[in-house]
């Protein structure tokens, strides 16, 4: 696979390049709407937990950098299990956003982190919980994309603490890819259950 540097990546460069094609059809990605395990009561307890401090963060800005990482991410990834074995957790390099709003300048990272060979997480850390799941998704896609297993699809979860999306990358001679609805941990009632729901079933496909 060519070398790229990650600053220079977005979805046009993937489009050109690599013939990326996004699939709208929703039978493409029935994986994060079919067969999805149980959340059990003591799991509904802890991410109802996740939630109550996802809203203390809110309430008290600004958010410190990693907070949403150690204490919004890293809870869901332990109750799902993708800390124990056969998952292993390597942290890939970051990548520096920033965006300016209202004359302020917005700055936050994109971390990159392999919980297994076809499971990707992506994190966008920022003090103002501003950045959208789009900023993300061309390099999480560029992660995918060099997976060296092409026989099987490979599936990430891109995240900002707030909103939380999971994307599937078929490759082939014309690699394609969908995005599953967002889930946004603010919504009534507690949308981390489907989360968690979605991120177990995707940790039990076989490599």
């Amino acid at each position: 696979m060519q070398k790229i540097q990650s600053r220079d990546i977005n979805l046009r460069y993937l489009i050109d390049n690599f013939g990326l094609q996004r699939v709208r059809n929703t039978e493409f990605f029935p994986e994060w709407q079919e067969n999805l395990p149980e959340v059990t009561e003591s799991e509904k307890q802890l991410l109802d937990r996740v939630q109550d401090i996802y809203f203390n963060l809110v309430d008290t800005p600004p958010v410190l950098e990693n907070a949403v990482k150690l204490t919004i991410i890293s809870p869901i990834l332990f109750i799902a299990g993708l800390y124990e074995s056969p998952f292993q957790v390597k942290a890939e390099k970051s990548r520096s956003i920033q965006e300016e709003d209202e004359g302020r300048i917005i700055e936050g990272r994109i971390d990159i982190l392999i919980m297994k060979a076809n499971l990707w997480v992506t994190v966008i850390e920022s003090k103002q919980l501003a950045f959208s799941t789009d900023e993300a998704l061309a390099q999480l896609l560029t992660y995918m994309l060099a997976d060296p297993n092409s026989e099987t699809p490979t599936f990430g979860m891109i995240s900002t603490g707030a909103n939380f999306n999971f994307v599937k990358l078929v490759r082939g001679e014309t690699p394609q890819y969908a995005r599953s609805a967002e889930f946004v941990i603010s919504n009534p009632g507690n949308e981390l259950y489907r989360v968690l729901q979605i991120l177990k079933r995707l940790s039990q496909l076989p490599d």
